[in-house]
């Protein structure tokens, strides 16, 4: 049962996937750093970026580039199974935006969105919905 997942500076995305207690791997935050690779099914957990854009009419561009820059590779966008995100509630009706745009470009469902770090109830909902659908996923429930 892999996690993938990116996290800026602050680390909320970190904190809440390090509760979750799946193995995970971490999308790089610097593009000189090495490009991560999966070779396994996985669910992607991702924040929101440019909260309250639609409200200003701004051009809202919430899925981090890193996150694109990830999706980009065939073998990557191949293997996601699920997509989660990460924001925050002040962002009006783009919180949690990253995960309808990843969902609607990969064909993946968008399972749940969780505030900043989560909480321990967010941690609870996400950690029993992937264990209780990892086989409709395509997830290995043995590595959990």
């Amino acid at each position: 049962m892999l996690i993938v997942y990116f996290s800026s500076a602050t680390e909320n995305t970190k904190k809440f996937v390090t509760k979750l207690g799946f193995p995970s791997k971490r999308i790089p935050l610097h593009k000189a750093d090495e490009p991560l690779i999966v070779d396994e099914p996985y669910v992607l957990i991702c924040p929101t970026y440019g909260g309250g854009a639609s409200i200003m009419g701004r051009n809202s561009k919430p899925v981090p580039v890193q996150v694109i820059r990830f999706l980009n590779n065939e073998q990557n966008r191949n293997y996601i199974r699920a997509v989660i995100a990460g924001g925050n509630s002040n962002f009006g009706t783009d919180f949690g935006k990253a995960g309808d745009l990843i969902s609607q470009k990969c064909h993946v469902p968008y399972v749940y969105r969780f505030e900043l770090m989560g909480n321990d109830e967010d941690v609870e909902l996400v950690r029993e919905g992937i264990l209780a659908n990892a086989e409709a996923l395509g997830l290995s429930p043995s590595a959990a």
